[in-house]
């Protein structure tokens, strides 16, 4: 049984005239400089992990942010002090707990359900590559977070951060509020204290959008620098993991673990050759001198938002930064790269998910898209929110070795990283600043939400790299500020981001125990979010999902 603890007053740094308690918000940095002082063990840091998961997210205000926890994650913890005490410390990662996005397989006795019931028996003999990385590094699995369903990618009309597996992630920000998707209980727990790292998974702001609404910091990484092996795919040419911390210095060191060359993904060939030690990279001085380019048209403009954004470009030009204005691309190419996208998608994901589906245990009966589709239909708990469209859609799409998709996929990629090349050098600059979208928005049951938008599309088709960081608040809600750069940039946008972030330090936490008194003073609002009565918020302008 877990004991109930708050981290507050729980522990005490060694070696200060005052002994200070480490927050439940402190840095995976700070955690680990607790632990190197001799103030605290990684066991009982899991512990309090654990406990504060009990407290909050099982019982409190119900998060609903952890699917599953790992059986054996004090047991690692303990294994991992002693090794501390034998003077073996793996680095700065070592005995901190960190979470996994649920469809991302890990061999400790969980299951990997992506949030569908039909693979409740999908309990694998096998870590996915970035698992294998973030514990040779010593960090302790502590389990898996909640998602929405299928990474968003069953539904047009899906419910952001809802899983029948799961329940509904709560934003900690106002329990009335999205907490985006699909990495939206990796970003809830990371914004509410339960942990200071968690892994994400994108294909197109499922990163990036939980990060921002949640009030964290997120990288949707490379495609090709991070394997996607035994990872619930929907897109080999879109899919990657990232960090979601609460500093960028903690993302900096999750992405030191885990980028890396897989040969079982082709697409992380170039992975050794390109990953650095990004921690070592970070700069605080970064941000004198660079040239930013300054767009305005990459997410919806909401006038709350735009303040924020003038107050950030100030202090990114107060840290040194030379700021170019930057036309952004023409409508028309925004809508021919989000209209393939979409085709896209569909047609990979049919011999993605077949191929792995064939490779789960025997326990999971579901084996085909198909068989997928049938079990929905049959399973009670599985449709009565939304439907299956994009299963069946896909269901129908061409086969993988269709050479006209093939050519679609080619030129829809290449026009998406031209467009942002073209962005940067035209203007001189070797990254780019964008909203990262709008405050979260209300979960509406009857009307659905409003999205105000992202820039996430270009650089997630393109394959290009992609950074949140805190920016500000909207009335209690957290925005965000994006850096997109070129390709096999993660070390320059992280620190740009380490910059922006020492300028403003502009993340405020939740607030604990007023997690009951969000900004949303709508008191049905708050009673109204339930598993069974919820919408995902739609994009005013396209219909198309806030995120996959």
């Amino acid at each position: 049984m877990l004991r109930i603890a708050s981290f507050v007053g729980a522990v005490a740094l060694a070696g200060t005239a005052a002994a200070q308690p480490l927050s439940p918000y402190a840095s995976a940095a700070e955690q680990q400089a607790a632990m190197r002082a001799g103030a605290i063990s990684a066991e009982r840091l899991t512990q309090l992990s654990l406990d504060r998961i009990a407290r909050i997210d099982r019982a409190g205000p119900k998060l609903n942010s952890v699917l599953t926890l790992n059986p054996h994650a004090l047991a690692d913890a303990r294994r991992l002090d002693q090794e501390r005490q034998a003077g073996r410390v793996r680095g700065p990662l070592h005995g901190v707990p960190i979470l996994l996005k649920d469809n991302i397989e890990s061999q400790d006795g969980t299951a990997t359900t992506a949030g569908s019931l039909a693979l409740v028996g999908n309990v694998p003999e096998r870590d996915a590559p970035i698992v294998k990385r973030l514990t040779d590094a010593g960090a302790v699995i502590l389990g898996k977070a909640n998602l929405s369903e299928w990474a968003n990618f069953r539904s047009t009309r899906s419910i952001s951060g809802w899983s029948a597996a799961g329940g509904l992630v709560r934003n900690p920000y106002g329990l009335d509020r999205t907490a985006c998707g699909s990495s939206s209980g990796s970003g809830a727990a990371v914004a509410a204290g339960l942990v200071a790292l968690a892994i994400g998974t994108e294909t197109d702001g499922s990163v990036t959008c939980p990060a921002a609404m949640t009030g964290i910091v997120g990288l949707k990484p490379t495609v090709g620098l991070v394997s996607r092996t035994h990872i619930v795919p929907i897109s080999p040419a879109q899919d990657t993991a990232g960090p979601m911390t609460r500093t960028v210095a903690d993302a900096a060191a999750v992405l030191t673990a885990i980028a890396g060359s897989d040969p079982l993904d082709p697409a992380t060939a170039e992975a050794d050759r390109r990953k650095t030690d990004y921690v070592a990279a970070l700069d605080p001085q970064a941000l004198r001198g660079a040239r930013i380019g300054v767009l305005r048209n990459l997410a919806g403009r909401h006038p709350d938002v735009d303040a924020e954004y003038e107050k950030a470009l100030t202090a990114l030009r107060d840290a040194g930064a030379v700021l170019v204005e930057v036309k952004g691309p023409e409508e028309a190419v925004l809508n021919k790269v989000g209209a393939a996208e979409g085709d896209l998608l569909r047609w990979e994901f049919k011999a993605a998910l077949d191929a792995y589906l064939a490779t789960t245990p025997p326990a999971v009966r579901t084996r085909t898209l198909e068989a997928l589709i049938a079990f929905n239909a049959a399973e009670p708990r599985e449709l009565p929110l939304f439907g299956q469209e994009i299963f069946e859609q896909s269901a129908k799409t061409p086969p993988a070795a269709d050479r006209a998709m093939a050519a679609k996929r080619a030129e829809t990629t290449k026009l998406a990283a031209d467009t942002l090349d073209k962005l940067m050098r035209e203007a001189n600059v070797e990254a780019l600043v964008s909203p990262s979208g709008g405050p979260a928005s209300i979960v509406d049951p009857v009307n659905g939400g409003r999205f105000f938008g992202s820039p996430s599309t270009l650089p997630a088709v393109s394959g290009y790299p992609h950074l949140t960081v805190p920016m500000g608040q909207v009335r209690g809600l957290p925005v965000g500020l994006s850096f997109l750069g070129p390709a096999w940039s993660e070390g320059r946008l992280l620190s740009l981001g380490h910059a922006f972030e020492l300028e403003t330090q502009a993340r405020r936490p939740p607030g604990i125990p007023a997690f009951d008194r969000g900004p949303s003073r709508g008191r049905q609002g708050l009673r109204s979010v339930e598993t069974r009565t919820c919408t995902r918020p739609l994009s005013a302008q396209s219909g198309k999902q806030a995120s996959v």
